[in-house]
């Protein structure tokens, strides 16, 4: 019978479906072309550095989308107010595809055109969320400050590139990254612990986290201190000490969140492991100023392919469950998801410490692996995305 509920296709009737489908593709996508861009040594764009186009849209394209889906779900549930669906987001899917688009073509269009697909999709999504916000004095309101600064990055890097002011460009990267650890931190912050209290009373362990009220009042203008000073003075002792401090109270934090105790539940314990490489990256940093050991020299990887990607992930397999009508547990293929992706950042991370003259090796294998994870994810969720919630509701 035609028109079943399961057969149709709602890739837009909720915030959250085309933006973390988007992003568990570009996931696959994006890595596969900076690969294919390594090894062959060719670029989409001779205006832009290949590093630069790898950072650029690992963060304001993979991240980014991941970010857009988290605020256009999330925003109705603190404010009350309906899901976004239909109409705007077909505009703001076609927004961030012309950026991607855009870039793929590299120095085939005009840099004026270039600038233009790339930098009209935040505010898009600002548009979108802003009213709602607004109207409610909800205390995530501050969150449009982020994204106004997010997008005044975004609009410095292409100023950067467009002028050869290279410099410019990699401290835009560079604070971008640091504006997502400081997201990162603050909603982690309250999701992480939120989910295994949970977790741990369905369990009968009520009672086994711990929280210090200190390390609460410090932890987010420490790591506020530390993207400005790493996109000031990268290589500075001020910013070496300032990790080592964040690393410390991250790391006191991520300790009191007891997640060992939720380690039968992959949906859950992938979250404590993608907040952990807040810490080690820190830490990492720190020792790479403090001592050049080349085994933490790859610490951003630590902090953008481990922190965020695999914090990207956790909530996107999380919260496409949850706003889908279906039970809060890990599909098998999805736990084997977040282990991959796991191997994938170890190996970018340490690989090439232990194996230096296996560089490029390192980094194909590393790159391969977190194909795979989204890959896997894209197994998963790619249909629960497009297709109606199990339990009929709108949304």
């Amino acid at each position: 019978m035609s028109g079943r509920p399961a057969q149709r296709l709602v890739p837009f009737a909720y915030g959250f479906r085309p933006f973390f489908l988007l992003a568990g593709m570009f996931a696959v996508v994006s890595v596969f072309a900076w690969l294919w861009v390594y090894g062959a040594g060719a670029v989409p764009d001779a205006r832009i550095p290949p590093q630069f186009w790898h950072g650029h849209e690992m963060i304001f394209g993979f991240i980014a989308a991941a970010i857009a889906g988290f605020l256009l779900t999330a925003v109705p549930s603190w404010t009350g107010n309906r899901g976004f669906s239909g109409a705007p987001l077909v505009v703001l899917t076609a927004a961030w595809l012309s950026g991607r688009i855009a870039f793929g073509l590299g120095d085939s269009l005009p840099f004026a055109l270039l600038a233009v697909a790339e930098l009209a999709f935040l505010p898009g999504v600002m548009l979108l969320v802003a009213p709602s916000l607004l109207r409610s004095s909800n205390r995530n309101t501050p969150l449009l400050v982020v994204l106004l600064a997010f997008w005044a990055m975004d609009a410095l890097f292409m100023y950067g590139i467009a002028t050869g002011d290279m410099a410019t460009s990699t401290l835009v990267l560079r604070g971008a990254l640091g504006l997502v650890l400081v997201l990162i931190t603050v909603i982690g912050g309250r999701i992480v612990p939120a989910f295994t209290r949970n977790a741990l009373a369905q369990a009968g362990r009520e009672g086994a986290m711990r929280s210090y009220p200190l390390v609460e009042k410090l932890v987010v203008p420490v790591m506020l201190a530390y993207a400005v000073a790493d996109m000031l003075q990268p290589a500075g002792p001020m910013t070496a000490w300032v990790a080592l401090l964040a690393a410390a109270l991250q790391g006191v934090r991520f300790a009191g969140w007891q997640g060992v105790r939720t380690a039968s539940q992959p949906i859950v314990w992938i979250l404590h492991l993608a907040y952990l490489w807040l810490p080690i990256g820190l830490a990492l940093k720190a020792a790479f100023l403090f001592g050049g050991f080349p085994w933490a020299a790859h610490w951003q990887h630590a902090l953008g392919a481990g922190a965020a990607g695999s914090m990207i992930l956790a909530v996107m397999t999380r919260a496409s469950l949850g706003h889908t009508g279906r039970p809060l547990r890990a599909h098998p293929v999805t736990a084997l998801a977040y282990l991959v992706l796991t191997a994938a950042v170890v190996i970018r991370v340490f690989g090439p410490g232990l194996y230096p003259a296996s560089y490029a090796a390192v980094v194909m294998i590393a790159g391969t692996a977190w194909m795979a994870a989204f890959l896997l994810y894209l197994v998963v969720y790619a249909p629960i995305l497009v297709t109606p919630r199990a339990d009929g509701k709108p949304g």
